[in-house]
């Protein structure tokens, strides 16, 4: 019965991942930049529409991103399975607490978890919320999809995405990017 359900689990993660890794709708990856560390970043007049993210929290109760407009979403897809995300939490909690009071929130989307694990995961880790998506959905509705767990993206104040990182990240990365996406001007009418 347990290896009929890890092997359930395991055909659904990797359907989940090749979904995703399928998807690269509208060819926006193609006109946002690649960096050498293969970090994709769009210029503001490159960034399409914003994607709709929305879902249980983890905690419980509903949210949606667009309930964020205005302010700087970082979006982190992890699991509590995956090491680099262990090792990515620290830094991520620690950019979220310098950046905060700049317009700037954090999301998790848990994803191919359970949620007693999920939540132990998160407990004395990070202090903000995270979606529960353990069919890994949410991923299906960027148009830079993640690819990849651990993987951090940028939302814009309009909700656009402005850059996604597929690896797990350090302060000393994320912090930077984060503090200019922030800074950008709001675009007019």
């Amino acid at each position: 019965m347990y290896a009929r359900r890890w092997t359930a689990g395991l055909l659904a993660v990797v359907a989940a991942v090749a979904l995703v890794g399928c998807t690269s709708s509208k060819g926006q990856e193609k006109t946002c930049t690649t960096t050498t560390d293969g970090i994709f970043e769009c210029a503001p007049d490159q960034r399409s529409a914003p994607p709709k993210l929305a879902g249980e929290l983890l905690d419980g109760g509903g949210y949606d991103v667009s309930q964020a407009r205005g302010q700087v979403v970082v979006l982190n897809f992890w699991g509590s399975w995956c090491a680099p995300c262990r090792a990515e939490a620290d830094d991520l909690e620690a950019t979220y607490q310098a950046t905060k009071g700049s317009g700037v929130t954090f999301l998790g989307a848990n994803v191919s978890d359970e949620r007693d694990k999920a939540k132990a995961f998160e407990k004395g880790r990070v202090t903000y919320p995270s979606l529960f998506d353990p069919s890994s959905k949410l991923a299906l509705n960027l148009d830079i999809p993640p690819n990849f767990v651990p993987a951090t993206v940028v939302l814009d104040r309009e909700g656009r995405i402005a850059v996604v990182i597929r690896a797990a990240v350090k302060q000393e990365g994320l912090q930077p990017i984060v503090e200019r996406i922030a800074a950008e001007k709001p675009a007019s009418g």
